[in-house]
């Protein structure tokens, strides 16, 4: 892993996870920015894949909600479950790299580490649960690591964000 070329975030994130004891597989690919365009990568990459949506209400709290990807996420209701004040819309890229850092196409709960203020709330999908690893971007959508669940909730924490975790 270490000698692979990777951009100044994906570094910092992998340091973050390997000073925390965690493992993790990074994969290179090509820079893929929808769910569709992520699929070209199965049968190389194991694991629950994700789709990440980055959230916020009329009272401008934001939210990031990663779901497997197939999941179906309905933003006119999901506002209820998330304690969201009202229905949710999807944040500006200004807001979304205030916040966590990144470009649309990177977004995953791995950005969490640069919402120092917390102002995010993360929901996880409870499906990601019955993988063995889950799949996010290390803010730089051109890679990709394999986490284990139970080591994404411990970055989390480390992060100071306690995921909701729903049944999408």
């Amino acid at each position: 892993m270490r000698s692979m070329a990777v951009s100044e975030k994906a570094r910092a994130i992998l340091d973050i996870l390997g000073n925390l004891g965690l493992k993790v597989t990074l994969h290179r690919h090509e820079p893929v920015f929808t769910v569709e365009e992520a699929r070209s990568l199965r049968g190389e990459i194991a694991g629950g894949h994700s789709k990440n949506l980055f959230l916020k209400d009329r009272k401008d709290n934001i939210f990031l909600v990663s779901a497997i990807e197939d999941a179906v996420v309905d933003l006119k209701s999901i506002h209820h479950q998330i304690g969201a004040k009202g229905r949710v819309s999807f944040g500006t890229p200004e807001l979304l790299d205030e916040i966590l850092g990144v470009k649309p196409g990177a977004v995953s709960p791995l950005g969490l580490v640069n919402d120092k203020a917390k102002r995010c709330r993360v929901v996880l999908d409870k499906a990601f649960f019955g993988h063995e690893h889950m799949n996010f971007h290390p803010l730089d959508n051109s890679l990709t690591v394999s986490i284990a669940p139970g080591d994404l909730l411990h970055f989390l924490k480390h992060t100071g964000h306690e995921p909701i975790i729903l049944d999408f």
